[in-house]
Parts: C-alpha cells; sequence; structure tokens
C-alpha cells in the first residue's frame, strides 16, 4: 500500500510523460523553424512567392519542355548494306538544323550542307564503300530548344569494282605538256560522278578540268600548257563511285607531281630542223628526218610519254609487216600510242637535214649501240623528260588525234569543255 500507487503512479508518468514531452520538443523546434522562414513577417512570403511566380515558372517550362524539333535520319539506326550514294539524309520538321556532323570510324568527315532554309542536310560527296559511319544531328525550333539525335549505319560491300591507272606516277616531275589521264578497269556510264571524285589541286591555282575519250579513259589539262614550277595533287576519291550499275570504284589515292622546266621542241617537215626551245629560248637546232611520201609524220602537238634507251621496232606491230625489224633503236621517246617516236636512227645516212626516209617517226642522227654522247639523238634524250611537247608542223599528213597517246593539245578549249 505504501510503494504500489507511487511506484505505478511513477511508471505511468514514465510513460506518458516521455510521449509529451517528445510533442513539447516538436512543438518548440516547429515554432523555431517557422520564425526562422518567417522572419520579417508577410513581407517575407512575399518575396518568395515572387522568386518562385511568374519567372520561374518561365524558366522552369523553357529547361523542362521538350522541343518541337523533330530530327530524322536516314538510313535508320543500325542498318547495314547502305548505298553509297543517295541513301544519306538528314532532316528537321517544326525546326532548323544546326549541326550535323557525320564521320567514319576513323574520324574522317563526311562534307555536306544544309537546303530548304535550314530543313535538310544532304553530303556533298558520296561515301565509301564497306564503312561504318556515325551520324550527329542538332535542330532548334522557333524558341531556341534543342532536339538532337544520333545513329550509325554501314554501307555496302560491292561485288564487282573498277580501278583506274593513271599517268604521271606520283613524286614525278613532269614537262609543261603533261596532262593527267585516268583509265578505268571497266567502262564507265555514270561519267559525271566518276569525274566528280576526281579533284585536282594547283599552286599557282589554275582552271583544270577533264575531258572523255570513249568511257573508259579521262585525261584533264588547264586550257594552255602548265606553268613551269606548278605543283599538282590530284584526289582519286574512287572508293565507293558508282561507275556502272553494280560497279563501284575501290580507290582512295592522292596522286601529286610537278611541273619542271618548259621545253617545246618544233621540227619543221619543210626544212627538216628540230628548234629545240628551253623556257622560250632556242638553245638547240637539230637535222631530223620525217615520214617519207605514204609514211608521213602526224602533224600536231605531240607528248612525250614513254623513254626507252633502247628499244626494238618491228613493223607487224603497227601494220607495216616486213617494212623493217630493227632490235636495238637507240634513245627512242614515245608520242603517240600507234607508234610515232623520236628516236635515234643509225643507218639513215645522209638523210638528216636532206630528205625524209622514215616510216613515220622523228629521226635523229645516231650511232649503233647509242654510246656517243655527242650526237644530236644522245643529246635530245639526255635533255628531255616525260611531258615534253614535240610540234610537227608542214606534214603532208593531218593533226594528229588528241586521244593517240597524251595529245590532249590538239582540241580546242572549247571542244575540252563542252
Amino acid at each position: 500500500m505504501n510503494g504500489r500507487p507511487l511506484s505505478g503512479e511513477s511508471a505511468g508518468l514514465r510513460r506518458g510523460g516521455g510521449k509529451g514531452l517528445l510533442a513539447l520538443l516538436l512543438g518548440v523546434l516547429l515554432l523555431a523553424v517557422t520564425a526562422c522562414g518567417g522572419g520579417g513577417g508577410g513581407g517575407g512570403s512575399d518575396a518568395g512567392n515572387a522568386k518562385n511566380g511568374a519567372g520561374g515558372k518561365a524558366a522552369d517550362k523553357t529547361a523542362t519542355e521538350q522541343s518541337e524539333a523533330v530530327v530524322t535520319i536516314a538510313p535508320k539506326n543500325g542498318a547495314k548494306s547502305v548505298d553509297t550514294q543517295g541513301a544519306l539524309k538528314i532532316s528537321a520538321a517544326k525546326g532548323k538544323l544546326t549541326e550535323v556532323t557525320v564521320e567514319d570510324t576513323k574520324g574522317n568527315p563526311v562534307a555536306g550542307r544544309v537546303t530548304d532554309g535550314g530543313s535538310t542536310w544532304t553530303p556533298s560527296t558520296h561515301l565509301a564503300a564497306s564503312t561504318q559511319y556515325k551520324v550527329h544531328a542538332t535542330a532548334e525550333d522557333s524558341e531556341g530548344r534543342k532536339a538532337a539525335e544520333d545513329s550509325s549505319f554501314t554501307t555496302l560491300t560491292p561485288k564487282n569494282t573498277f580501278v583506274g591507272t593513271f599517268t604521271p606516277e606520283d613524286g614525278s616531275k613532269v614537262g609543261v605538256g603533261m596532262p593527267f589521264s585516268v583509265r578505268f578497269t571497266r567502262g564507265i556510264t555514270n561519267p559525271e560522278d566518276v569525274e566528280k571524285a576526281i579533284i585536282i589541286k594547283t599552286e599557282p591555282a589554275v582552271d583544270v578540268r577533264g575531258h572523255w575519250f570513249g568511257n573508259d579513259r579521262l585525261d584533264f589539262r588547264p586550257e594552255e600548257y602548265w606553268k613551269p614550277g606548278t605543283k599538282v595533287s590530284v584526289r582519286l576519291n574512287l572508293d565507293g563511285v558508282e561507275g556502272r550499275p553494280g560497279v563501284y570504284g575501290e580507290q582512295a589515292k592522292t596522286v601529286d607531281f610537278t611541273i619542271g622546266r618548259s621545253q617545246v621542241s618544233t621540227v619543221d617537215v619543210k626544212t627538216l630542223k628540230m628548234t629545240v626551245k628551253r623556257d622560250g629560248k632556242v638553245i638547240k637546232t637539230i637535222p631530223v628526218t620525217t615520214g617519207k611520201p605514204g609514211y608521213d609524220t602526224w602533224n600536231g602537238q605531240m607528248v612525250i610519254t614513254e623513254r626507252l634507251a633502247v628499244t626494238r621496232m618491228n613493223g607487224d606491230t603497227v601494220g607495216y609487216g616486213g617494212e623493217y625489224d630493227i632490235k636495238d633503236v637507240p634513245h627512242a621517246q614515245r608520242l603517240t600510242t600507234s607508234g610515232t617516236f623520236i628516236h635515234g636512227n643509225y643507218w639513215g645516212g645522209g638523210a638528216f637535214g636532206n630528205y625524209n626516209a622514215s616510216h613515220g617517226c622523228i629521226g635523229l642522227r645516231d650511232v649503233k649501240g647509242g654510246y656517243d654522247k655527242n650526237v644530236s639523238a644522245a643529246w635530245f634524250f639526255n635533255n628531255s623528260m616525260i611531258g615534253d611537247v614535240v610540234i610537227v608542223k608542214n606534214s603532208n599528213d593531218r593533226i594528229v588525234d588528241p586521244d593517240n597517246g597524251l595529245n590532249a593539245w590538239n582540241m580546242s578549249w572549247e571542244k575540252w569543255i563542252a
């Protein structure tokens, strides 16, 4: 009786009193928080409302609302065997494209341009075959909100291909008459696409144009002979070009060559003399013999395309069967594909400067074996290079065809670029 009521009361206070004390402490803490948050009364509350009012809502709207611009990339992400021409197209609806990057896995970019007021991007060139490309495109709507898309695809692997064999060689130095000539291993039926894929840059700059001879040869030249010292760089960007239906180029190569000094030699069939001009100045006059009646030498501008210290000349190879077969013609330089050479002649006797005795070639005095460096043929050979020009005039034959050798200069500029 002495202890139980007290014990029970004490126990009750401990159980109930603990909850009451916790409630009391929470109330005090809440009051303190309220006082801190409202410290200035209604003014503080109004300032908070202003901060989160119209301006805050506008900022939140710009930050959170999705752009209306929609970017579309074709072909679709992950596409395989994509055509190298015409398949890649990027567009934006309800906005304008602001950034487009297309590159292969090595980081090589694909050039392109935005058209239709910012709604479309198309590549400026074809794509390479058997290559994976990554695309990133960004567009903005009228409110400046951005939308972006990323994609990747892989181009086709062609079953049939072609390449171009070319002259002059990479790193060579050539004469002022040398065109850049490409022969294709397959006939081309899409010439514009192929020609567009061959890019020529020069230093100093000069307008260089291409001309097709048939469907498998494309030559490039400026309007006039190259300026000595010109540096020429040719990019054969043929990889992926569809040259004919189902046949694609597989070449990606850069060819650099330099134009040397100017040398133009003029053969006058009437006088039987050749005048050699170096950089516009006469440096030598040489007696010659040219094609005898019935075998007249071509007229026109011809370019040296091959140089042989000694070669065999057989009439059978040019339709003159049984006429001649000389196994050791010295100092021979080719002028036409059909077999015209300017070469040393050790069997001509007194023909040089006096009468015509050849089967269409231009003969210069030489010795058997070509060992004498002082004879005319040896001098001319040692002072010539691939790309030098030899002009023949006053012959009874017609002007040589521009595709008979690298003789582009026999076509007017107007016809060349037509």
